[in-house]
């Protein structure tokens, strides 16, 4: 990266296997633009993809999706970044989909993939499955994606209410849209959203969101600094049962962010076909121009007519350039042109879908303190040979500082007792897995 070069962002990216799983199917991808250049060009580029499928399935599912997300985003000449991001998972799809039908193996294998590209324009979101991407701002976390599972899409419907009984009922995790299973997919780009300095933006796949709630991450991420965040929010879901792999990236607009946007104009596309019009139709006019020069010398009564081809030619090369400019479609006035293998469509959905708001309040705190006292529950009966001396420490800290009125400084001790947790709890299970190879 430039030495003198202010990428405007700061962040941070965590995934781990779970307390369940014998195999990771998340993969991320975290790709900041390197130069100023690159970033007018494409902006930076983050995505979280979570796997479906038998075996290894799941994980090279995910893995092409971040892959070919990222290369085809960054390779297209499409000046649109939006349609760029658009292009470049209907591609990810095709890849993925051909995959699966030549290898029996890898067959109807699916993907998730949540995308987000911070360009000049703003931030914009790709999205199909139910990973998520969030925006905080000023303590106010909002849901960027659509979840395309059964459960939303049944509450959108309006026919269920989410507090009834049968809504109550849908099981969470069938997801209704993903990459890979077939030849086509709809493709949710939300956006551009406008980037303001502390935004912070968060991708997860539902190994996150499906253990711990909205108001718990919207709290962690506003009072943590991004490394200790993505740490404690897996440690978070691992320590409530860590069903599934659970990946985080958070990325926070820095002050730079409005440099980066600003310093420098993006530059329009050169549209070479226009150019050679516009030079062609320029020579007819000179040379016209010097034909009148030289008749109107000899012969006056040519002037006239070439005067009048003039105007012609005028005519023409307006009427030419006005009807070339029709034939590419518009997108929002835009003025792209759409690729001929994707139907244009409006950009843009109805996100933010949900809003939340971020509370380092007593009640947080103690929710968030029950998962270390149940957790050290679990360890006093089964004898655990775990150090609480500094857990302990960290809580009775938090304490204080929610007593004193400082709740966001609570929130981090509290945050940083459950990393401790955690790592206590991986140093015992460590010591059980060699005391076991040892009895074999």
């Amino acid at each position: 990266m430039s030495e003198d070069w202010n990428p405007g962002i700061s962040y941070a990216a965590r995934t781990d296997i779970g307390m369940r799983r014998t195999n990771n199917q998340d993969s991320h991808a975290t790709i900041p633009a390197k130069s100023q250049e690159r970033f007018l060009q494409r902006g930076h580029l983050f995505i979280v993809a979570d796997g479906m499928g038998a075996h290894a399935a799941g994980e090279l599912a995910s893995r092409m999706a971040t892959d070919h997300i990222a290369m085809n985003y960054f390779r297209l000449g499409q000046d649109d970044s939006a349609q760029a991001l658009l292009e470049a998972i209907h591609t990810s799809n095709a890849e993925i989909y051909q995959r699966g039908q030549k290898n029996p193996e890898f067959y109807n294998m699916g993907t998730t993939a949540s995308s987000l590209a911070i360009v000049p324009d703003g931030a914009i979101v790709g999205h199909v499955g139910d990973s998520r991407v969030y925006r905080l701002r000023k303590g106010v976390f909002e849901q960027l994606t659509f979840d395309h599972s059964l459960v939303w899409e049944m509450h959108a419907s309006g026919q269920v209410h989410p507090d009834s009984a049968l809504g109550q009922a849908i099981p969470k995790n069938v997801i209704t849209r993903s990459l890979g299973p077939n030849a086509d997919v709809n493709v949710d780009i939300e956006g551009p959203f406008k980037v303001e300095p502390g935004d912070q933006f968060l991708l997860c796949s539902d190994g996150l969101s499906g253990q711990v709630d909205d108001v718990e991450i919207a709290t962690l991420v506003d009072c943590l600094p991004e490394a200790l965040a993505v740490q404690v929010l897996v440690d978070l879901a691992n320590l409530r049962g860590g069903p599934d792999n659970t990946t985080v990236v958070i990325v926070r607009a820095d002050e730079g962010i409005t440099q980066s946007n600003s310093a420098v104009s993006k530059p329009k596309p050169v549209d070479r076909n226009q150019n050679i019009m516009v030079a062609s139709f320029a020579a007819c006019i000179v040379l016209t121009l010097a034909a009148i020069a030289f008749w109107s010398q000899t012969m006056p009564g040519a002037m006239v007519l070439c005067l009048l081809g003039t105007l012609i030619t005028l005519g023409i090369g307006i009427t030419a350039l006005s009807n070339r400019q029709k034939s590419y479609p518009s997108r929002n006035g835009a003025g792209h042109h759409a690729s001929q293998s994707i139907a244009p469509q409006p950009f843009g959905g109805k996100a933010p879908y949900r809003r939340y708001q971020s509370a380092p309040n007593n009640e947080l705190f103690a929710k968030l303190g029950s998962t270390v006292k149940e957790l050290k529950d679990v360890a006093t009966t089964k004898n655990w040979l775990m150090d609480w001396g500094h857990i302990d420490q960290l809580q009775a800290q938090g304490a204080d500082a929610m007593k004193s009125g400082d709740g966001r400084t609570a929130i981090r001790l509290q945050a940083e007792a459950i990393v401790e947790t955690m790592q206590q709890l991986r140093e015992q299970h460590n010591r059980a897995a060699d005391e076991t190879a040892i009895d074999h």
